[in-house]
């Protein structure tokens, strides 16, 4: 799961979209370069979030890496929901 966009689906930050980076059995932590950054990332149960799998290889491979910035988040967000406004 690790570089896949995730939709929260509870709590305070309900339908806020992240970047997962990185996971365990039971947890993931989510960034989304603004107000959860790399270095404050958001502990989620996996239960409580919705994976989307349409994303960038690169960008995957960037986290996997640990070769992103906050920036690089911000923008994959932001490409990311301005192409669903426009296949909607």
């Amino acid at each position: 799961m690790v570089g896949y966009l995730a939709y929260s689906l509870a709590g305070h930050d309900k339908s806020r979209l992240y970047f997962v980076i990185e996971e365990n059995e039971t947890w993931v932590w989510l960034a989304d370069g603004k107000f959860r950054t790399l270095d404050n990332p958001k502990r989620k149960n996996k239960k409580h979030i919705q994976i989307i799998k349409d994303v960038d290889d690169t960008m995957v491979q960037s986290i996997i890496d640990k070769s992103v910035t906050n920036e690089t988040i911000k923008r994959a967000i932001k490409l990311y929901c301005k192409d669903m406004m426009d296949k909607s």
